[in-house]
């Protein structure tokens, strides 16, 4: 019986160095691939002559409110639409966009036709994604790269492509490195304008297909000096060592630039194309969703994790310390609203310190019946306890369900700090 059990824990071991050899050898791989395979670094074009649309359009406003930049919610799902696909549009220079999730639907393939005819007029086009949702749809980004203006890279890639068990295998060799991910929102035009914080692209959250759900929620539109950081914040990414072209991972694979513009088109003219679009516009005009409604203040911080937190490392503070140092100072009051609350218990003991020096906390988040991560709501459940037991008031989100459609999302990540500060998270 003990020889049993000494030959079992033998295997046992010798399994788990087999294993960590494994992960060592495959890290190793992957690092040498990472080199041999990044592009070359490139960074945001400046605002310089001959002037764009956006820039005589917008540098007027920004000449008469110097050192300040001017901010517009961008609330209503299809506004939201609209101010991306008027930037792409009246864009002259460049477009920078990055994405943790950029679907091929209705309102994905619009904003890919936009940015594909910016591209057609001179307009350089760089396009980065999260690979974690682009795994099946290579062939479309890929046909993107076939412009000679539009790059797309993929941030923290895997090296196996269309082969699902090497791919699953590479994952488990280096589940660390995979569970590294990009989930900022940026659209970034000419270096004038930034639309940032919730949205991703697709029908969700924009509202642009009727059987689909849509998502609540909220990006902040940027014009003014504070573009040039978020700028900044893009180019950091872009130049990363983990955001590799998407070329370089299917070498051999050539899509048909003539097959995709055959496609986008139909898409262009489909009826549920066309039907969004006169939604979209809805008789306003097409600088309105640039310009109206701009407010305009030299009080305005941006918070970004730095891009080698993929490594790790922590060369710049965190968004988290940031947003704590922000919470802690709370005097009255902190509202919350986000779609998956999981504070841990450093968040919940930074937030029963707030409560217990009476400052006031109330919470917005899905209900089990709007989540669509069934298992963060669980996790979510183990906090809502100690929450309510400190004294917080906490608020589930659940709108009944329009006839052919799943029920609507909250999507949003907005902090309000005693009426006066507020944070928009990505």
């Amino acid at each position: 019986m003990i020889s049993d059990l000494l030959t079992f824990l033998v295997w046992i071991v010798v399994a788990v160095a087999l294993v960590a050899i494994a992960s060592w050898l495959a890290h190793r791989s992957y690092r040498r691939f990472l080199q041999e395979s990044r592009g070359l670094d490139s960074i945001a074009l400046p605002c310089v002559a001959p002037a764009t649309l956006l820039d005589a359009l917008l540098g007027p406003l920004e000449q008469g409110h110097l050192g300040e930049t001017g901010l517009t919610l961008l609330l209503d799902n299809t506004d939201a639409f609209a101010a991306r696909m008027q930037a792409a549009t009246q864009a002259g220079r460049s477009l920078d966009l990055m994405y943790y999730i950029w679907s091929t639907d209705t309102a994905g393939l619009l904003l890919i036709d936009a940015f594909v005819t910016a591209a057609d007029r001179g307009v350089r086009v760089r396009l980065l994604l999260d690979d974690v949702n682009v795994q099946g749809f290579d062939r479309t980004f890929l046909a993107l790269t076939q412009h000679p203006l539009i790059e797309v890279r993929l941030f923290n890639p895997t090296r196996n492509r269309g082969q699902a068990l090497r791919r699953l295998v590479e994952m488990l060799l280096g589940l660390a490195r995979f569970n590294r991910r990009m989930h900022g929102k940026m659209w970034i035009a000419d270096r004038r304008l930034a639309i940032i914080d919730g949205r991703n692209i697709g029908d969700t959250y924009f509202s642009a297909a009727n059987g689909t759900r849509s998502s609540v929620d909220a990006d902040v539109m940027l014009v003014g000096p504070k573009v040039a950081e978020v700028s900044d914040v893009f180019d950091s990414y872009w130049n990363l060592g983990l955001s590799l072209p998407i070329a370089a991972l299917w070498p051999a694979l050539r899509a048909s630039p003539r097959a995709f513009r055959n496609r986008l088109a139909r898409h262009i003219q489909s009826a549920a194309s066309c039907e969004f679009i006169r939604k979209v516009q809805n008789g306003n005009s097409p600088d309105s969703f640039l310009t109206d409604r701009l407010y305009w203040t030299d009080k305005v911080q941006l918070l970004a994790d730095p891009p080698d937190k993929a490594y790790d490392l922590h060369t710049a503070p965190w968004m988290d310390t940031a947003i704590a140092s922000i919470l802690e100072a709370a005097e009255t009051d902190v509202q919350l609203v986000t779609p998956y609350f999981v504070p841990g218990a450093a968040g919940i003991a930074g937030l029963t310190a707030l409560m217990t020096r009476g400052v006031k906390v109330s919470l917005i988040t899905n209900a089990l019946s709007a989540t669509d991560l069934i298992t963060v709501y669980g996790a979510y459940r183990h906090f809502r306890s100690p929450m309510l037991a400190a004294g917080a008031s906490i608020f589930e989100f659940s709108k009944p369900a329009l006839e052919g459609r799943k029920r609507d999302v909250v999507h949003s990540k907005v902090f309000m700090i005693d009426g006066r500060q507020g944070i928009g998270g990505r």
